[in-house]
């Protein structure tokens, strides 16, 4: 699937997605921040819109969007610290009607899925290129501890998938990633299930277990709400 360039097709859809995004916040919530392009587009608002000192701070799912929170000056929190987390915002690189998605393209598909679940409130921010009728024509990343990588290949290739080695990337856990071609996915939520219980999986990027509550999709013409 071609990725938008910053300022080719698709900014200014990511642009109003992350734009109508900022209509969830109050004045000293505490938020969680996801990772990618319209995240990024996000934490530029939150900076030129003057977020920046009305929250209370932030969880983050990635040290990229750590390091542009701490820029604009947005305290970092840690999850293990708060009792409850209000609202996470994060894109996908493929989302269905039924608010299942695909993650991980950017390899920080463990930490987002932590935060995602201590969330109350998932709210997933995507351009409609991303809005899919069925899961799988983007690669399914997979996060494995190193050692067992080629164990948990070979288990994939059973699953029916052709599991490639991401090369030259590390996860901000210090894990590989296998991203996984060719799955047709009719059941996201038992695929996630099976996946997760090979041993040396770290977690794979399906969201179906724990979906995104709403969609907040941009589109050529405005805002589709799912």
């Amino acid at each position: 699937m071609p990725q938008a360039t910053p300022f080719g097709p698709g900014r200014e859809q990511k642009q109003r997605a992350a734009r109508a995004a900022l209509g969830s916040l109050q004045d000293g919530m505490v938020l969680g921040i996801g990772t990618g392009s319209t995240v990024n587009e996000l934490i530029e608002l939150l900076g030129s819109e003057g977020w920046a000192a009305r929250l209370r701070g932030v969880v983050s799912s990635s040290e990229g969007s750590s390091a542009r929170l701490r820029a604009l000056g947005i305290p970092l929190l840690d999850l293990n610290e708060l009792g409850e987390l209000p609202l996470y915002l994060d894109g996908a690189d493929e989302a269905t009607r039924r608010r299942e998605l695909i993650k991980g393209g950017g390899a920080a598909l463990t930490r987002e899925k932590i935060i995602a679940a201590a969330a109350t409130r998932f709210l997933c921010l995507i351009d409609d290129t991303k809005l899919v009728t069925a899961l799988g024509a983007f690669p399914l990343p997979v996060e494995v501890v190193p050692m067992a990588r080629s164990y948990v290949a070979r288990r994939l290739s059973g699953l029916g998938g052709s599991p490639v080695w991401r090369t030259g990337v590390l996860t901000d856990n210090g894990n590989d990633i296998l991203d996984v071609h060719g799955l047709h996915i009719a059941d996201p939520k038992g695929l996630e299930a099976e996946i997760n219980q090979i041993t040396g999986v770290v977690t794979v990027g399906l969201f179906a277990a724990r979906p995104a509550d709403q969609l907040l999709i941009g589109t050529a013409t405005g805002i589709e709400l799912i």
